[in-house]
């Protein structure tokens, strides 16, 4: 008979809010938290690396973002035409 697979147990800390819309995704396709976390390490393992970018915005894009939350320099027109003319223009 063929060797058993051998497991691991891993305890992480997840912010419950998080962990809960995590698990309706994982329900909705049929696949139990354990075997997402698998999927999520046999990815890292094969691509050597998080199978996902990681950045760090820069200061232009940190500075956007933070305008934009505090409603700053924000540019708004009236519709979808305009702002394609705008564009083109």
């Amino acid at each position: 008979m063929g060797e058993a697979m051998k497991t691991t147990t891993i305890q992480a800390r997840i912010n419950p809010e998080v962990k809960e819309e995590a698990q309706k995704i994982f329900q909705q396709l049929n696949i139990s938290m354990s075997e997402a976390i698998n999927l999520y390490f046999t990815q890292v393992a094969l691509n050597k690396g998080i199978p996902f970018d990681l950045k760090i915005p820069n200061k232009i894009t940190t500075k956007t973002i933070d305008e934009a939350e505090k409603g700053k320099n924000i540019h708004f027109v009236d519709s979808p035409e305009e702002l394609f003319e705008e564009l083109d223009g």
